[in-house]
């Protein structure tokens, strides 16, 4: 059947019977891809059926559709032109594994974040009627997505201006890991219309098999299961926002889909539909363990496993650990995530310690002022969270945590380039974001032991503490047994020259330090090398030394070199700060080279492959110093 699909048009003439062997072929395919190139497998099989269904009835691209979160779009591309590029996935130079505008006329919005999906309908939508224009918008937004803050303000709102609108919630009962918080269980609730899927299926199966009076009695019966549901599944939560509730659908029942999706055409004001759809759908591993298929590495596709790329522990792994143990010896200590306890490693202390633990769902603004809170009366938090989305909680940090002082400690996961997900999840911005503010400290530790330190030494500090670390596996260094504390603002010589100063920032220590030796063993060029560890407060003292003040190791006889190395953002960055310093501190008679991320969105690629191009893997910091040497 795939063969023969290539755009939506293309489905509108299948039979309900070849739409079903249709949606096996393309999990196959999902499955297979995702098997080799890793992604999101558990939310793409979920959204197969959905999917076929609103592009069966809509008519993309003329008619907006909008993915939230976007990575339930596997489906979406594979029907509309992009079926013989699907295997590259993720890959350089192939689709990103979200909706990109530049990819495709039918993705409307890049959706990488959760819950911006009704805002920008919203706002579509009142444009389209002031236009004089007539098509369809259609947000489709997962459950979890639907516990954001700014989803929330966006469904305030669109009960209020009451423009024509459909949002198709897909409720699997999960974002990434198991849905939390009051909202999901009112959706569990409604979808307690699975009580009332069930009693209808049961009432229609019992009358159809009463002779003569079968067809009569459940055309009869309509009515009362209508009552039923009203009573059973109300959705006032919905209806008395303003936004007409119809549901509870079953996710995987093309024709009961289209059926409701028809019925929302016809109306001009906002609808939204429930449909209740399996995570994993199609695929056993997946439907059993939907949070390891979330955003998964390739795997065997005969059993599940995940095939390891590296023994070395992740950085988030180590994250959790130490978390764990940290808590072992001190009850007082708080830690929380946002709907990513397995991605920050903090699902280690959600199975050991619950008490200890919150999980408060898409809502990072939210668990920065829960976290000051916490602090305030006495507890100690530590949050995990990604780069990408720290973003969204910048104003807490500013307004509900800089200025008051509130002591809390920060891992921030997957800082610096990202492979895979492309520009919507790349962690480049945080040191930008973080380094103006004051009494703020900021660290990047070398490794993963020194990681386990950091967050020890950031409980001992009482201020608010950052610790940003990469997507990646350990450098594989011994761990010490106990933790000590890192001494605040202090950096660490790693290697000793003459010729000039490297300043690298985090992990990037060790191919700093690879390139250093080789430019020693092959050129000539004796490079000191310095983790700076603290990169606020700045470790001043050290690094004046090692560029100009007591000029004991460097040359002095020709241009100093500094060279700055940093997994992020060059643009008010790292480099930034230490031209602030040489420009402070009036130092003439340098030659300086900043490497790090310029201003530019970052392509869909590996990490090792991102930092070969940014010239910060080793071989690429050997070539630029070399160049900086020849000038």
């Amino acid at each position: 059947m795939l063969d023969n699909v290539n755009f939506p048009e293309d489905l509108k003439g299948l039979s309900l019977d070849e739409i079903k062997k249709l949606s096996l072929e393309i999990r196959e395919v999902i499955i297979e891809v995702v098997s080799a190139n890793g992604g999101h497998l558990a939310s793409n099989l979920g959204a197969v059926d959905l999917t076929l269904a609103l592009h069966r009835v809509f008519d993309a691209p003329r008619d907006k559709i909008i993915w939230d979160v976007g990575h339930q779009c596997y489906t979406h591309k594979i029907v509309t032109g992009r079926k013989d590029r699907i295997y590259s996935i993720r890959k350089r130079d192939g689709l990103v594994g979200f909706p990109d505008m530049e990819e495709s006329e039918y993705d409307v919005l890049n959706t990488g974040h959760a819950s911006t999906s009704l805002a920008f309908a919203s706002g579509m939508a009142i444009a389209r009627d002031r236009n004089n224009e007539d098509y369809h918008i259609v947000a489709v937004i997962g459950d979890g997505a639907l516990t954001g803050g700014l989803a929330l303000e966006a469904l305030n709102h669109i009960g209020q201006v009451r423009q024509r609108l459909i949002i198709v919630l897909n409720d699997n009962k999960m974002s990434i890991s198991p849905n939390v918080g009051g909202i999901s269980k009112y959706l569990n609730y409604l979808a307690s219309g699975r009580p009332y899927i069930r009693l209808k299926e049961v009432v229609q199966t019992i009358f159809k098999h009463i002779p003569g009076i079968g067809k009569n009695m459940v055309e009869a019966t309509r009515k009362l299961l209508t009552i039923l549901r009203t009573m059973m599944v109300p959705g006032s939560f919905f209806n008395d926002l303003g936004v007409k509730y119809i549901g509870p659908i079953k996710g995987h029942n093309v024709k009961e889909m289209e059926k409701a999706f028809q019925e929302a055409k016809k109306h001009d004001f906002p609808v939204l539909l429930h449909i209740v759809t399996e995570k994993g759908q199609g695929y056993r591993p997946a439907e059993e363990n939907p949070s390891d298929y979330h955003s998964s590495g390739p795997f065997d596709i005969a059993n599940g496993k995940f095939i390891k790329k590296s023994n070395k522990p992740s950085y988030s792994k180590v994250f959790g650990q130490t978390v764990l143990e940290m808590i072992k010896r001190d009850k007082s200590i708080i830690a929380l995530t946002a709907a990513m306890p397995g991605g920050t490693g903090l699902d280690l202390v959600q199975e050991e310690f619950p008490d200890n633990f919150f999980d408060v769902g898409i809502a990072e603004q939210y668990m920065i002022g829960f976290a000051g809170g916490l602090a305030l009366a006495g507890r100690k938090p530590v949050v995990g969270i990604y780069s990408t989305f720290m973003q969204r909680a910048l104003d807490q940090i500013i307004h509900d945590v800089t200025l008051m002082q509130i002591p809390l400690v920060v891992g921030i996961d997957r800082g610096g380039l990202v492979g895979g997900d492309g520009p919507t999840h790349q962690g480049i911005y945080d040191i930008s974001l973080l380094r103006p503010l004051p009494g703020v400290v900021l660290l990047a530790p070398k490794d993963e032991n020194e990681l386990q330190h950091a967050i020890y030494t950031g409980f001992q500090l009482k201020k608010p503490v950052f610790i940003r670390y990469p997507k990646e596996g350990g450098i594989g260094v011994p761990m010490d047994e106990d933790f000590k504390e890192l001494p605040p603002g202090k950096s660490e010589i790693i290697r000793e020259g003459t010729d000039g100063v490297i300043l690298a920032v985090g992990p990037l220590v060790y191919r700093a330090l690879e390139a250093a030796d080789k430019l020693f063993t092959g050129d000539g060029i004796n490079l000191t090398v310095v983790n700076v560890r603290y990169i606020k407060p700045l470790d001043s003292e050290l690094i004046l030394e090692y560029i100009n003040k007591k000029k004991k190791i460097l040359n002095m006889n020709r241009k100093k070199k500094i060279i700055t190395i940093e997994d992020g953002i060059r643009s008010g960055g790292f480099s930034t700060l230490i031209r602030e310093l040489l420009d402070k501190e009036k130092v003439k008679n340098y030659a300086m080279l900043a490497l790090g991320v310029p201003e530019e969105t970052i392509e869909v690629a590996s990490r090792e492959e991102l930092l070969a191009k940014y010239h910060l893997n080793a071989e690429g910091i050997y070539s630029e110093i070399k160049k900086l040497f020849k000038r």
